[in-house]
């Protein structure tokens, strides 16, 4: 008597679009952490007999108008964009979702106000907000992150609001209530945790944003000033150099292909596949 065959389970596998999104990541990560394992170039100082010349195997980006190595600078430019983008999200993050947690789950008046200072940062476009701030504290990278961070509080603020709205309504929730929880142990036991999903989502989709933004405060001169070699002021100072497109094209390139990258695991995170 033949026995039954009983299906394999397979363990999901993930998308080769998503693989590679996460490879990007670890490059541009280990660029910012270890930028002298990938190239031998001093990122601020070239030779001037070397200036203008075309990627080659010797210059993989090529040279600048100085003769310094373009790739140099831009692994030696990742820490810069990617601390300031991760400070941007923690910024971010932290204010808006409390912002958004208290809103949500206090209800009643702290809503009504919290949602009125949203509402008033929503009215002021993300960009211009940040230039604003930046202008007022000086023109650094730091002070940037900061600024691009500051005009993200209302979008996280806004969904971990919904979300809160939506996990508070669930019947596990009540049911903690009613068998003697707090209302702190319910926000932080339950809520807290079952909300936090589409707020990760965001937060990785605007790492993404945040690197754009630095970039492009960068590019009109609000970040540090040259010889740093943060990605924005990269094709700032390659934009002189018409005959060199390499000088814009390989930096910008690297900031899509980033931002891209980041995209897609966001993306993968919400399961939108």
């Amino acid at each position: 008597m033949a026995g039954i065959a009983l299906p394999r389970l397979s363990a999901p596998s993930l998308p080769g679009s998503v693989v590679l999104s996460f490879l990007v990541l670890a490059v541009v990560l280990a660029w910012s952490l270890f930028p002298g394992l990938f190239t031998q170039f001093d990122p601020y100082v070239g030779d001037t007999s070397q200036k203008l010349l075309p990627p080659s195997l010797r210059y993989w980006f090529g040279t600048d108008h100085l003769g310094r190595d373009l790739l140099a600078r831009v692994v030696h430019g990742t820490w810069a964009s990617v601390t300031s983008a991760a400070l941007a999200v923690a910024v971010g993050l932290l204010a808006g979702g409390l912002i958004g947690l208290l809103a949500g789950f206090l209800g009643g008046w702290v809503d009504t106000v919290m949602a009125r200072l949203v509402d008033v940062l929503l009215a002021i476009p993300n960009f211009l907000l940040a230039v604003l701030i930046v202008s007022a504290f000086g023109f650094e990278t730091t002070n940037i992150a900061i600024a691009t961070g500051v005009s993200s509080v209302a979008v996280f603020a806004r969904v971990m609001r919904s979300e809160v709205l939506k996990t508070g309504s669930a019947v596990f929730v009540e049911a903690s209530g009613l068998l003697g929880g707090s209302r702190w142990h319910v926000l932080l036991r339950h809520v807290l945790p079952n909300s936090s999903r589409s707020v990760l989502a965001l937060a990785v989709l605007h790492f993404g944003t945040s690197i754009l933004t630095i970039a492009g405060l960068a590019f009109l001169g609000y970040g540090d000033p040259p010889p740093a070699a943060d990605w924005g002021l990269l094709v700032a100072s390659g934009k002189d150099y018409p005959s060199s497109p390499w000088l814009v094209f390989l930096p910008a390139g690297v900031i899509v292909v980033t931002v891209l990258a980041v995209n897609r695991i966001s993306r993968w995170i919400r399961h939108d596949d």
